[in-house]
């Protein structure tokens, strides 16, 4: 009689074989790596969106990041606090620019209470989106420029250079910021392995 057993212990991932003469380990892998030993992301993206444009790139993107084996959380702005920032995940901020080179409405909450707060986000690191029309060239991704500065000042760590879209360009922002995306992560990678 021969029988494979898979078992879950804590960050790890255990296969064994077994047979009629003994126990056999044939494989581990820690959980929230790949079997190749390569680096995943765990990646959760904030979303500051008027119209559901910069939804929608999230979710281009996080569908994107997962086919690849990245653990990744979409969660839009709505309602959320600085406690949203935890140790742990590289946050990806994908946000719009409305009105006057504001954040979103959905946005304003959580920007509202880390200027407040000033919370010190110093274990925190993030990459950013932003979306914007240079039709309106005096506040040109201002939603994005806004979160960039404030995070800094918090002391979070931006990794990479933030993604700014141009809808009046003629280019679609899913596709920019999927390609975009992938490059982030490697620099993701290669920030964790230092």
């Amino acid at each position: 009689m021969t029988c494979n057993i898979v078992l879950v212990d804590g960050a790890s991932l255990h296969y064994y074989f077994l047979t009629g003469r003994g126990t056999q380990s044939i494989h581990s892998v820690k959980l929230g790596t790949p079997p190749d030993g390569g680096i995943l992301a765990q990646i959760h993206i904030l979303i500051g969106t008027m119209t559901g444009t910069a939804e929608m790139v999230a979710e281009e993107i996080a569908d994107e990041l997962k086919a690849d084996g990245h653990d990744v959380d979409v969660e839009p702005m709505d309602g959320l606090d600085s406690g949203v920032f935890q140790p742990g995940p590289v946050y990806l901020i994908c946000t719009s620019t409305y009105g006057q080179g504001d954040v979103p409405d959905n946005a304003t909450g959580l920007f509202e209470d880390l200027e407040s707060t000033a919370p010190d986000l110093s274990a925190i690191s993030y990459g950013l989106i932003s979306l914007g029309d240079r039709t309106y060239a005096d506040t040109f991704c201002f939603g994005g420029q806004k979160f960039d500065d404030l995070l800094t000042k918090l002391k979070a760590t931006r990794i990479g250079t933030p993604m700014e879209h141009d809808a009046s360009d003629g280019t679609i922002p899913e596709e920019v910021g999927i390609e975009w995306a992938r490059e982030w992560v490697g620099q993701i990678e290669s920030a964790e392995a230092a």
